[in-house]
């Protein structure tokens, strides 16, 4: 269960809170919803990552292998363009882009939105890194972040359950947990930041200064 944030780079854990699936040293619930945001299991630092088949804007497969190939990548999985906290970390992301580029990374963005609604937000935001289609949510639950949300919740607002309905196109009511992953070519992850606190996202400028320390260790820079 996680009751807090995974912080993590190489095989160092900078912060953790509460976080059983650390001390088990892997990802026992890959695959699975979890009932609550606190209680997923995501990928660990040093795991690779699943070859999850997404959906470009004009409804295409893609294979996040295809993507990683490429490149080292920043993978941002976010909830979707109607909250108003990920068109913020959105946002955030495209002014660090281009320092992204130089230190030799893409950023990938991946959210519950079916494509018609990741493409609102590319043009919204005038996006020119990737973004993706999860809206089956197999790619989040096979990275552990996927959980339902709350049948109260649901109860208690229907405008909010029309909401995950019209954003995604499917009535599973499933979300991922917000999380970015520093990807290496090879798919190892050396770098997580996951928060069941939806309204909390690692700071755009802290994550470039992660990019920006791991070249300095690794000597690429």
């Amino acid at each position: 269960m996680v009751n807090g944030i995974f912080l993590m780079i190489g095989l160092a854990t900078l912060t953790v809170t509460g976080a059983d699936a650390v001390a088990q040293g892997q990802n026992d619930s890959s695959g699975r919803v979890a009932d609550r945001a606190d209680d997923i299991h995501p990928l660990l630092v040093g795991m690779k990552v699943p070859d999850v088949v997404l959906t470009d804007v004009q409804g295409k497969e893609v294979k996040i292998y295809s993507l990683l190939e490429k490149k080292p990548t920043v993978l941002i999985f976010y909830r979707g363009g109607w909250c108003p906290y990920c068109n913020l970390q959105l946002e955030q992301l495209h002014t660090i882009e281009s320092d992204v580029l130089k230190e030799g990374y893409q950023i990938v963005a991946v959210s519950a939105d079916r494509p018609e609604n990741v493409e609102k937000s590319i043009e919204k935001h005038d996006l020119h890194y990737t973004l993706l289609s999860d809206s089956t949510m197999n790619a989040a639950k096979a990275f552990g972040l996927a959980f339902r949300v709350d049948k109260e919740a649901l109860e208690r607002s229907t405008k909010y359950a029309a909401t995950l309905e019209s954003g995604s196109g499917l009535n599973h009511h499933v979300l991922p947990v917000p999380a970015v992953f520093i990807v290496q070519k090879d798919g190892s992850i050396i770098f997580e930041y996951v928060n069941p606190n939806f309204k909390v996202r690692l700071n755009a400028q802290v994550l470039l200064a992660i990019l920006k320390a791991e070249n300095e260790q690794t000597g690429k820079n």
